[in-house]
């Protein structure tokens, strides 16, 4: 920059910066103008070159001096870089929320508060760490990236963090409320669905032991439920104790859609478990405007087949029929037979069945081994009932236990019993078919895998919403609350960056694929092209959206300092690459 503004004032006559400062409202407002002066006719005449207002204020007080002449030549060419942090992954997120407006549904006015809650969901993206961690990151003396000088921040304490925590669990109901105002619509399909993460301490008065869902037994847990749109964009999330059972929250989340988000008519998109009989009969079915999408049990779907209701001849020839049956009235039943489906339960079915039979054989061996034999019923009857369920099919199993001894047999009637309805799957609803058809209602039940890839998104690959390291109800609430923002952002991410990413970037492609809506889905041309190069359609390496910020994350912030007795320090962002590039291009934003 320095021989640029050299040779611009040979040629053209002598430049300086102009500063001109005005007060608007109580704010001091400056403009700061690179300007070349020159002689014309024997006057003096100033021309405005260009406006640097847009530059660091230490960027622009480096080239008036220059300017002045008052670096010295050596330092002109010469620079220390004092610090290097990581800056364009914090670009990224920053320009992703703000052109979402984000802070502005956070709180409409700037406040330190609502800062450092940009902070932390910025830092749940690209880092997710402890508060601690995070703060510790946030510190000018420690930071880990660009964030805190982007944000302007200035942490004294990690109680900073704690409180504006607080702050934002105040609000979230407002958010919550400008988040369903903006994404969704009367009549319009919402996703509902629970998990649950476990709790390694003791002091949680939400953590409790329930329906485990992590494989982490042995923990209590905290539950949460997750609303999002037919798109799976994520509106609303309340966390529920740990033995909460998810059907009885359902209740409160209908209110909360129709007296909060003021959405008088809906359609519930909840699984087997959520959505039950019990509750369609005890809660719903007299809520008007409300309709609903979900699917039967085993046993129920076993009940109609054993009353002819499903025969299983018409599937020679397709793959759904929709029936009726008078315990479901006013309810449409979309019979769907997946044979690959089958395939699968029955190759999973053997494979449980021959572990159990593993688990029984070391029972067997222990009543026939010479040296301390197991024998009595009440013994031997323990070891099994530890060993049986262990796969959950036990029940497919006849047992002889005796004083002296233990054999096993499978129920070849009930695992024959259980295969005939391998494939089938029974979607449940109440919409109208002149409003939902058939193909329709059975996509809207599998639209809640898109509620299940932000539990996968929220617990595990990307924002880490577990480990849990808050004591206080309130904080627990809070920190999940930042998760689903933090999702938030990152699903509208995804959404832009998905051509350089491993996700699926041709819909239509895949869909016009399938066969059926029944049918498994399939990846398009462009996607399984991508999958096998490595590579994306212009050429550039693929990623997955955790390593595209890790690389975005080497394009660095570098604090110089020139050389000599009167230098002077700036910031200067390293040469984007032409992926890091094409990154920013798609979100529509610069380093």
């Amino acid at each position: 920059m320095c021989y640029y503004l050299t040779r611009m004032a040979t040629r053209s006559g002598a430049l300086h910066v102009a500063t001109t400062s005005r007060r608007y409202k109580g704010k001091l407002y400056q403009t700061h103008l690179l300007r070349r002066t020159y002689r014309d006719g024997g006057k003096v005449k100033h021309q405005t070159v260009g406006n640097i207002s847009h530059l660091p204020e230490d960027l622009i007080d480096t080239i008036r001096r220059y300017l002045r002449g008052e670096l010295s030549e050596a330092a002109r060419g010469e620079f220390e870089i004092l610090r290097t942090l990581p800056h364009g992954h914090v670009a990224a997120v920053l320009a992703t929320i703000r052109e979402l407006g984000l802070e502005g549904l956070i709180a409409s006015r700037p406040s330190p508060s609502r800062t450092l809650v940009t902070a932390m969901i910025v830092s749940r993206v690209i880092a997710p760490h402890s508060k601690l961690a995070t703060s510790r990151g946030l510190k000018e003396e420690s930071a880990t990236s660009s964030l805190y000088l982007e944000l302007g921040l200035t942490l004294d304490s990690d109680a900073q963090l704690y409180g504006a925590m607080d702050w934002l669990l105040q609000r979230q109901q407002h958010i919550e409320g400008k988040l369903a105002e903006k994404h969704l619509r009367n009549d319009s399909p919402i996703l509902y669905d629970m998990s649950s993460s476990y709790y390694t301490g003791s002091h949680c008065s939400l953590a409790m032991f329930g329906h485990n869902r992590d494989g982490a037994n042995g923990y209590p847990q905290v539950n949460y439920g997750l609303l999002c749109n037919a798109q799976g964009c994520p509106v609303a999330i309340e966390v529920f104790e740990g033995n909460t059972a998810d059907p009885t929250t359902l209740e409160a989340q209908v209110q909360k859609i129709r007296r909060r988000f003021h959405i008088e008519r809906l359609v519930l998109v909840g699984d087997r478990g959520m959505i039950t009989s019990k509750r369609i009969e005890e809660t719903l079915r007299d809520i008007e405007g409300l309709e609903w999408v979900t699917a039967l049990r085993a046993e129920q779907i076993r009940a109609l087949v054993q009353q002819g209701t499903i025969q299983l001849s018409l599937f020679d020839r397709q793959d759904l029929i929709e029936v009726q049956s008078p315990e479901y009235p006013g309810e449409r039943l979309v019979v769907c037979y997946n044979p690959i489906l089958a395939q699968e339960r029955a190759g999973k079915r053997q494979q449980l069945l021959e572990a159990t039979e593993k688990l029984l054989e070391t029972v067997v061996e222990a009543t026939r081994r010479a040296k301390r034999r197991l024998k009595g019923k009440d013994k031997i009857g323990v070891r099994v009932g530890k060993l049986l369920n262990h796969y959950k099919v036990g029940k497919h199993f006849i047992l002889d236990i005796s004083e002296e001894g233990f054999s096993y047999r499978r129920d070849d009637h009930k695992i024959a019993a259980e295969a005939r309805l391998d494939g089938l799957y029974v979607i449940r609803t109440s919409v109208a078919s002149q409003q939902l058809s058939s193909e329709s209602a059975v996509r809207l039940y599998k639209d809640l895998s898109k509620v299940e890839r932000a539990f996968r998104s929220l617990k595990t690959v990307d924002l880490k919403v577990r480990p849990i390291f808050h004591w206080l109800e309130g904080r627990v609430r809070s920190h999940v609350f930042l998760c689903m923002l933090a999702y938030y952002v990152e699903w509208h991410m995804r959404l832009k960056l998905h051509p350089l990413l491993f996700d699926e970037d041709d819909s239509e492609g895949a869909a016009a694929l399938r066969s059926s809506i029944v049918a498994p889905a399939v990846r398009s041309a462009s996607a399984r092209r991508k999958e096998a190069s490595k590579r994306t359609a212009e050429g550039l390496r693929a990623h997955s959206l955790r390593t595209l910020l890790a690389d975005l994350a080497t394009l660095s912030k570098n604090r110089v300092r020139t050389s000599g007795p009167q230098g002077a320090e700036f910031y200067m962002l390293t040469r984007p690459t032409p992926l890091q590039q094409r990154a920013f291009d798609l979100l529509g934003a610069s380093p």
